[in-house]
């Protein structure tokens, strides 16, 4: 049984900098779909970005140019690492794994707990 376990989040201004992590207990990164979701009140849940295969990524349109995600395979971990942060960022933050090494599938297996990422004008 996979565990993600994440960490990071918290409250910064606007334009400021913050960063994920989420690590797999109980395997590796090889072989699965990462990806980190976001969820705001009242909002529905959008995967912002992607990872599959050794290193081909995807992102939201909303994050591109600011979000980058990477998996790294000596720490095991996902990294989300979030740039110029706006207010319309503000939502729980959660990471996602799914057992795939070519595409990321519309399910995932797993789930992290969430992590609140706020941002203040």
């Amino acid at each position: 049984q996979v565990q993600l376990v994440e960490s990071g989040g918290g409250s910064v201004q606007a334009g400021q900098n913050l960063s994920l992590s989420c690590v797999p207990s109980g395997d590796t990164v090889s072989g699965y779909c990462l990806a980190c979701f976001r969820q705001a009140p009242g909002k529905e849940r959008e995967r912002v970005a992607q990872v599959v295969g050794y290193s081909r990524k995807t992102y939201a349109n909303v994050v591109k140019g600011r979000f980058t995600i990477t998996k790294d395979y000596a720490r095991n971990s996902l990294y989300l690492e979030m740039n110029s942060l706006e207010p319309e960022d503000t939502a729980m933050y959660y990471c996602a794994a799914a057992r795939s090494g070519v595409d990321c599938p519309t399910t995932f297996d797993y789930w992290g707990q969430g992590t609140q990422v706020t941002v203040s004008s």
